[in-house]
C-alpha cells in the first residue's frame, strides 16, 4: 500500500453521514427553490424578459469580479507571471530565452539584446552608501552585475565587478559613470565565459589542479591573479652562486610584485605592472603555495604504450626530478652535436641543466621509455614567464622515427590545455628537421631569425589542438624527428639569444 492510497483512505474514513444528509437535503431544497421560481415566471406576462434581464446581470457580475480580481492582484497565476506551466516553474522566477527570429504573441519578430562582459576594478570610500552610489550609476545605463568581490584596504576598499553591459556601452564610457560615483583608480577589461564561475568553485578548482599535479602551480596563480608574469627562480645558479636575497616564510607583498618561497627551493615571483596586488590576492596566492608545500612532489602517473613502425613498443609518460639518474645515462648516450645543437652551450654543462629542466616549477616533461626501463628521449613544455616554450631531445639510436614529432604534438596539446596562447621553439636556421615537425603541427607559425638563431612562434588561438596517433606512430618525412631542439633561454647562465 503506498503513502497515497493510505492517505485517501484515512480521510475518507474521517467523512461523518450526517454531512451527507445535510449535502443532500440542500441539493433537493435548491432543485425545488429552481423549480418554483422557474414556473412563476414562465407563466407571468414578463416571464421571459425577467430571465433575459437575469442572464444580463449575471454576465455583468462576473465581468466585474473577474476586472477586480486582476486590478488587486487576486487573480490566479497564469503562464506569464510563474504559474503552473510557466518557464522555471517552482522557484518563484521565470527566466525566458528568446531565439534569433523567434515571434511573440502579437507576431512580432524579437532579438536578444548583444551584451559584452568586463572584468572591472575600482577603489571607493569605507563609508555606507559608496557601494550603493556605484550600482546606481551602473543601473542607468542597463550594466548587470554578475558577481562582486571585496578587497578592504587601510584606505578604502577595492571593489572587484563582473559586469554584463550592453554592446554598444564601451569602457570608457563605464569608466567615467564609476569616476563620477566616486570611485577611483578604475581597471576595465574584457571578460569571458571563464570568468562567469563563482569564486569559491574558482579557487577549490585550481586548489583541486594544484593537488594533482605540481607543474600546475605557475598556471593556477596566473588564472587566479589574472594577467600577470610569473618566474620560478632556484636557490643557486647553475654556478653555485645565490641566485638572490631570500624570502621570508611569510612572503613578500609590494604593491605591483608578490615574491614567495617555493616549496622545492628558491623563489616564485609574480608582477603584474599594470595592478597593484590586494593583501586579500596576496593571501589567496600564499596558500595554494602552502598547499603545494603539504603535498610535496607529485605528478600523474597515467602513461600511453605507444608502437614504432618495426614493432617496438615504448612507453610515453611525465617525468620529473625522480627521473634524473636515468635522463643523466641518456646524456651519456648522446653525441656531442646532439648535446650542443639541443642545449647551445658546452657539452659538459649539459647535465647540470637536467636538475632545472626536470623541476616541475619550470613546466612539464615527458619521457619516453624502452621496455627496458631506459629513457630515451625527452620533452619539455617550459613556462617562460607569460610565454611558453618546447624542447625536444632524443637520443641518437632513436631519432628519425616519429618520435620526436609525437612528443611534441602532445606537448603542444598540453598548452592548448593550459590555456596557453602560442608556443616557441628556439634552433639552429639550418636545422630543417624542427622545422617540419613544427609544420606537421597544422598551425599558424611566426618565424624569427637573427644571427643564426631561429625562433619559431606556433599560435594555439587560432587552429585546432594537434590530434595525436594513440597507438602507432606511423613512419613518413611528416613525422620524422626535428634531429635537434632548442634550450630553455630563462635558465641561469645559459647563452642568452636574441629576439625581435
Amino acid at each position: 500500500m503506498t503513502e497515497v492510497t493510505s492517505a485517501k483512505r484515512t480521510t475518507r474514513r474521517h467523512h461523518h453521514w450526517r454531512r451527507d444528509l445535510v449535502e443532500l437535503a440542500a441539493l433537493f431544497t435548491a432543485v425545488a427553490v429552481a423549480d418554483a421560481v422557474a414556473n412563476m415566471i414562465a407563466h407571468g406576462p414578463d416571464g421571459p424578459y425577467l430571465l433575459v434581464a437575469s442572464a444580463v446581470a449575471l454576465i455583468a457580475t462576473a465581468a466585474f469580479h473577474t476586472w477586480w480580481a486582476r486590478r488587486h492582484s487576486h487573480a490566479p497565476p497564469t503562464a506569464d507571471t510563474g504559474g503552473p506551466g510557466a518557464t522555471g516553474s517552482g522557484t518563484g522566477l521565470a527566466f525566458t530565452t528568446t531565439e534569433p527570429g523567434a515571434s511573440t504573441a502579437e507576431g512580432e519578430s524579437t532579438h536578444p539584446r548583444e551584451t559584452t562582459l568586463w572584468r572591472m576594478r575600482t577603489t571607493v570610500r569605507d563609508e555606507p552608501g559608496t557601494l550603493a552610489a556605484l550600482c546606481t550609476a551602473l543601473a542607468r545605463h542597463q550594466v548587470d552585475i554578475l558577481t562582486l568581490q571585496t578587497h578592504p584596504l587601510a584606505d578604502g576598499t577595492v571593489d572587484e565587478f563582473l559586469l554584463r553591459a550592453p554592446a554598444a556601452l564601451q569602457a570608457q564610457q563605464i569608466t567615467r559613470e564609476v569616476a563620477g560615483a566616486g570611485g577611483r583608480s578604475t581597471w576595465i577589461e574584457r571578460a569571458d565565459a571563464h570568468d562567469l564561475v563563482d569564486t569559491p568553485t574558482r579557487l577549490l578548482g585550481l586548489a583541486t589542479r594544484t593537488a594533482l599535479d605540481a607543474a600546475e602551480l605557475p598556471l593556477a596563480l596566473r588564472q587566479l591573479l589574472g594577467r600577470c608574469t610569473i618566474h620560478s627562480l632556484p636557490t643557486t645558479t647553475l654556478g653555485g652562486r645565490p641566485a638572490g636575497d631570500p624570502v621570508p616564510e611569510e612572503g613578500v607583498l609590494d604593491e605591483t610584485v608578490i615574491r614567495l618561497r617555493d616549496p622545492h627551493g628558491g623563489t616564485i615571483t609574480v608582477e603584474r605592472p599594470y595592478l597593484p596586488f590586494t593583501p586579500t590576492e596576496f593571501a589567496r596566492a600564499r596558500a595554494l603555495v602552502e598547499l603545494d608545500a603539504r603535498l610535496g612532489p607529485r605528478i600523474p602517473r597515467s602513461q600511453d604504450v605507444l608502437t614504432l613502425p618495426e614493432g617496438n613498443e615504448i612507453t610515453v609518460r611525465r617525468a620529473d626530478r625522480g627521473d634524473l639518474a636515468a635522463a643523466r645515462d641518456m646524456h651519456d648516450r648522446c653525441s656531442a652535436r646532439t648535446l650542443s645543437l639541443r642545449y647551445h652551450g658546452p657539452v659538459g654543462d649539459a647535465d647540470r641543466y637536467l636538475n632545472h629542466l626536470l623541476s616541475p616549477r619550470f613546466g612539464r616533461t615527458l619521457a619516453v621509455q624502452t621496455a627496458s626501463g631506459r629513457i630515451v628521449a625527452l620533452g619539455h613544455l617550459l613556462w617562460d614567464g607569460d610565454e611558453t616554450e618546447v624542447a625536444l631531445l632524443v637520443e641518437d639510436e632513436w631519432q628519425h622515427r616519429g618520435i620526436g614529432s609525437e612528443l611534441l604534438g602532445r606537448l603542444v596539446t598540453m598548452a592548448v590545455e593550459a590555456r596557453c596562447e602560442s608556443v616557441y621553439a628556439v634552433t639552429q636556421a639550418s636545422n630543417t628537421g624542427m622545422v617540419a615537425a613544427m609544420r606537421g603541427l597544422g598551425l599558424p607559425l611566426d618565424y624569427q631569425i637573427e644571427e643564426g638563431t631561429l625562433v619559431i612562434t606556433a599560435r594555439l588561438a587560432a587552429g585546432p589542438a594537434p590530434s595525436r596517433v594513440p597507438c602507432e606512430i606511423p613512419r613518413g618525412p611528416s613525422r620524422d624527428l626535428p634531429r635537434h631542439a632548442p634550450r630553455h633561454p630563462r635558465l641561469p647562465e645559459l647563452p642568452p639569444h636574441k629576439r625581435a
